[in-house]
């Protein structure tokens, strides 16, 4: 049923593409504001950031969502028909849905090596790179690197000063104004870091459990140990032999904290605290994951004041 879902889904799409597309082949680029499609709303927040009046912006993929399976539907050809810029997390985050989605709009701009086709991944700093050979039986393994890197506060600055740079390269009229709100997103993002980083000083060394690899970069960034997972590998649903080690080990080790996604199911998590006298905390990886979460430091506000809490600190 799922699979005749999926097919009936792509075949609208399919057909929305071929009657939509020559009434906007035609159709010129937006006149003075740059129309901005975005694959998440982390992306999107920072596009407004450094964007401003200048800039219409759109996601794809709401905050609550997995963006590792967005299911694809025919008003996303609608926005990506119309769009002047693409921004991707890149990484592979995207590649199980958004390949085919680009194809079918055939906007021209927006197609990989196209001029409004931006990675943001180019930018970032990213961890988990694998060495040697990916293969399917290590999970769903991401062979460029972990794509989560947007969770590092220094990533969203670089991130936000190369989205500023694209908008000139398409805008050069508003070449100082995309540049002036960078700069300001740069300041207010430096002085929000420092307060962050006193805020965790006390956590640092704190080791947790997550459920999925999502975390990488923020707990790089703000000295908290992941030592172990949910899922035994990338990926893959927890199985009763990893949940039993893991208790044991949360045990042992007196860990006291999983971090969990919103999208995923709570029951083996709670089972898991229940066992191991822990806490479950569901953090956020995405702005827009509960409708207080409005923008980029909104998005480190709530978790880390959601940390705080939960350890007592």
């Amino acid at each position: 049923m799922k699979q005749k879902r999926l097919f009936v889904q792509r075949s609208a799409v399919a057909v929305l593409a071929a009657l939509l597309v020559p009434a906007f082949a035609v159709s010129p680029a937006a006149a003075k504001n740059l129309n901005v499609m975005t694959t998440t709303e982390d992306l999107a927040a920072l596009a407004r950031e450094v964007g401003g009046q200048h800039v219409v912006v759109d996601s794809i993929a709401r905050g609550y969502q997995d963006p590792h399976f967005v299911e694809a539907k025919p008003s996303f050809l609608l926005k990506l028909l119309k769009a002047d810029v693409l921004l991707v997390v890149g990484l592979d985050l995207e590649t199980g849905w958004l390949p085919p989605l680009i194809t079918q709009s055939r906007n021209a701009r927006i197609q990989p090596g196209g001029a409004g086709y931006h990675d943001a991944s180019a930018a970032a700093a990213v961890l988990d790179k694998p060495s040697g050979q990916v293969s399917r039986a290590m999970g769903d393994v991401h062979p460029l690197g972990n794509p989560h890197y947007w969770l590092d506060p220094e990533n969203g600055r670089r991130i936000a000063k190369a989205i500023a740079e694209r908008f000139a390269q398409l805008d050069p009229e508003d070449t100082a104004y995309f540049t002036q709100r960078f700069q300001d997103f740069d300041r207010r993002l430096q002085e929000a870091d420092k307060r962050w980083l006193q805020e965790m000083a006390p956590l640092k060394g704190t080791a947790v459990i997550t459920y999925h690899r999502s975390w990488p970069s923020f707990v790089n960034h703000f000295g908290v140990e992941v030592v172990g997972y949910v899922e035994p590998k990338p990926g893959i649903p927890p199985t009763p032999a990893h949940t039993l080690a893991l208790i044991n080990q949360m045990k042992k080790d007196q860990i006291k904290l999983i971090l969990v996604e919103p999208y995923f199911d709570l029951k083996t998590p709670n089972a898991i605290a229940q066992q191991s006298g822990a806490k479950v905390l569901v953090m956020l990886p995405s702005v827009g994951g509960v409708p207080e979460v409005k923008d980029y430091l909104q998005l480190f506000d709530y978790n880390i004041r959601l940390l705080k809490m939960a350890l007592g600190r």
